[in-house]
């Protein structure tokens, strides 16, 4: 039996609900976290491609660590090479979203990523499980270009460049999520790696677009001198932001093994609300205005009301199916009583 499945067996019967609820709330405490600490790092550290170096190498070190190392599995030198496809767009999600950071408030990044449903429904519909589109779904996906559109509307002229990166970052973010769901999926074309082999695959093999970003920015003369002036403070952020990057990196992974795309990017644009929070009350490194607060809301709002509406699409077959097995045994039942 593969890694993967002695993981998917594992996962089943009452266990299953204790071990979803767990890597929810981990993947959700590192996302946050992430956001958080890479817009602190990248302040004290502004090399964006050796920063999320250091997080890759941290990464890949604990996962060659005992008892992660025992658990790595990477099946066949065809499903490496098929998992290799995620790293680039991995590797870009990561970096756009540390450079969008630098140059964005998180408000910024975060809105633009409730327009990911527009990209990832189009592509979706060329799987080998295409997803039926509801009317409920097309109204949500109006009302995230509404509320993009109403904080754009009112937004500081000097936050465009970090646009840009917020773009970038969602097109990245929406490959990764999309090729790894499938070959994540048992219901598309799964791989047989394991979950720690992932993440070991992304974060060593990232590291060659790295260094190509890095070249192609002449960055190497700059590390240096940032080396030099990181205080104290700011090594505490980048040694966060890279215990927090193997949190990411890893429950990234294991929650998508777990649940459905459509659940996880309810998930994702749950945690917008969090990230709203703590920039404007708690960092209160950005005032919003009264049209970006309603922009923003309904931004988010609408891609939560997507993701329930295409998980309810989901869910409709795999109902009509139960009930069918349902009909079929009663009506056998009944024959058998008969007799």
């Amino acid at each position: 039996m593969s890694e993967v499945a002695k993981e998917e067996k594992g996962s089943c019967g009452l266990t299953s609900h204790g071990e979803l609820m767990v890597g929810l709330a981990s993947w959700t405490t590192c996302s946050v976290g992430m956001l958080v600490f890479n817009k602190l790092a990248i302040k004290a550290f502004p090399v964006s491609c050796t920063l999320v170096a250091f997080q890759f190498l941290f990464t890949a070190f604990v996962m060659l660590l005992p008892p992660s190392v025992q658990t790595i599995h990477l099946g066949s030198m065809k499903d490496v090479l098929r998992w290799a496809m995620v790293v680039p767009f991995f590797t870009g999600m990561i970096l756009s979203s540390i450079l969008a950071l630098k140059y964005a408030p998180m408000t910024l990044v975060m809105t633009f990523r409730a327009l990911s449903p527009v990209l990832s429904l189009t592509v979706e519909r060329f799987y080998p499980n295409p997803l039926t589109v509801s009317p409920l779904m097309i109204f949500s996906l109006f009302g995230c270009l509404v509320g993009m559109y109403l904080y754009l509307y009112d937004m500081d002229k000097s936050n465009l460049s970090g646009m840009w990166w917020a773009v970038l970052n969602n097109f990245f973010a929406v490959g990764d999520r999309l090729l790894q769901r499938l070959m994540l999926g048992k219901d598309q074309n799964p791989v047989d790696i394991s979950k720690t082999g992932c993440t070991l695959l992304n974060n060593s093999l990232g590291m060659i677009p790295l260094l190509i970003a890095a070249a192609c920015t002449n960055e190497f003369p700059d590390i240096a001198p940032a080396l030099q002036e990181l205080d104290a403070w700011g090594i505490v952020w980048v040694t966060v932001s890279c215990f927090v990057g193997v949190g990411i990196s890893y429950t990234g992974i294991w929650v998508q093994t777990m649940i459905s795309a459509t659940s996880f990017l309810v998930l994702v644009n749950a945690n917008k609300f969090f990230i709203l929070f703590i920039e404007v009350f708690l960092m209160k490194e950005k005032s919003l205005g009264n049209m970006q607060m309603v922009g923003a809301a309904v931004s988010i709002l609408m891609a939560v009301l997507y993701g329930k509406a295409r998980e309810a699409v989901e869910s409709a077959p795999k109902e009509k199916s139960e009930e069918a097995e349902a009909l079929t045994e009663s009506s056998g039942t009944g024959s058998g009583s008969d007799e």
